[in-house]
């Protein structure tokens, strides 16, 4: 079987394609799927380098996000059937955790993203629990599911969920090209947001309006965004500010919110250390709200949105899996509007 893996961490030499994985048998209460096509996140670039105590099966397969056809059903598997579309939920839950009885199976220590602490999608067969799995349109591209997933559920929970993004609100969004904030710029929209975005260049900042951003600043002319939308708001600030950016704009991000106002957080891009001014926190009644992935019933909810046309994956580049190096790659040097996706059948 082929599949696109590391054998160890380090640099984009560490990845590679084997075609002699065994083909994995699904157990009861599990589906084999026969995957179409698989999505990058920056996640797969910290995985390859490695972090302190991660410890990896290798070979080990990348990739979180993913599409495919049912192949093989297990015992007891009865809302799926062979031949079935399906796109996969990226967060894996033991069967016994009490966190899927709440609802809030992604607020767990036994969270598990594929392609990071087990093995991931970009392979031509995976083996998942049949709850990981959303029958989508036949017509629906593989690549289109496998782009949405792990973004758009973490928007999703983020701004609806955890952030309570309300009909009228203002939101400004610190990065106009990653996966997460393409998604978020069109869930604002579709919660009747208005939506400002930062953009690291003018092209980026134009797609970004292309998506439904009501104002965009390109930080390439103006790189002083926090006091370009102080005067813009006529000194008031943003109800919401999404910032996965981290270390080198979250102190903008605070000085941008208004009183009373929330900064959501998925991610940190630039680097997880910020030392802050907590005067500017409690002073000012700002609300810091982290969030991570989103439970199984966020994401059934988003991805129908997605299939029915409402919210539209943002694919910026496609790459056989052959040239898994030159995909990851193009996402290092944020060389991408969008996702970067792997097409398993070339």
């Amino acid at each position: 079987m082929r599949a696109a893996v590391i054998k160890e961490h380090g640099d984009l030499d560490v990845v590679t394609v084997v075609d002699d994985l065994p083909v994995p048998e699904p157990g009861r209460g599990e589906v084999r799927v026969q995957v179409k096509a698989a999505a990058l996140n920056r996640l797969d670039l910290w995985v390859r380098e490695g972090w302190p105590g991660l410890n990896l099966q290798m070979p080990h397969v990348i990739c979180a996000d993913g599409a495919g056809i049912v192949d093989v059903v297990g015992d007891g598997v009865t809302s799926l059937q062979a031949g079935d579309h399906v796109s996969i939920n990226p967060s894996i839950v033991a069967n016994e955790d009490p966190a899927l009885l709440t609802g809030l199976d992604n607020q767990t220590r036994n969270l598990h993203i594929l392609g990071e602490g087990v093995s991931g999608v970009a392979a031509e067969y995976v083996v998942l629990p049949a709850r990981n799995l959303l029958k989508m349109p036949d017509d629906f591209s593989f690549e289109g599911a496998a782009a949405a997933g792990l973004v758009y559920v973490t928007a999703w929970h983020s701004l609806m969920t955890r952030g309570g993004l309300r009909a009228g609100e203002t939101v400004l969004i610190v990065g106009a090209g990653g996966g997460v904030n393409t998604a978020s710029i069109q869930i604002a929209k579709l919660a009747g947001a208005t939506v400002y975005v930062v953009g690291s260049d003018s092209e980026k900042c134009a797609k970004a309006k292309d998506l439904g951003a009501d104002v965009v600043h390109d930080r390439s002319v103006d790189p002083n965004w926090s006091r370009a939308f102080y005067k813009l708001t006529n000194k008031r600030g943003f109800d919401v500010v999404i910032d996965n950016v981290g270390q080198a704009t979250l102190n903008d991000s605070i000085r941008s919110t208004r009183i009373g106002g929330r900064i959501l957080i998925v991610g940190n891009t630039s680097g997880p250390k910020v030392e802050i001014d907590i005067r500017q926190i409690f002073s000012r009644q700002i609300s810091i709200i982290g969030s991570t992935m989103g439970p199984h019933q966020d994401y059934v909810q988003v991805m129908n949105l997605v299939f029915n046309g409402d919210l539209q994956p943002v694919v910026g580049q496609v790459f056989p899996l052959s040239e898994v190096k030159e995909a990851q790659r193009t996402l290092t040097d944020f060389d991408v509007f969008g996702k970067v996706v792997l097409n398993l059948n070339e």
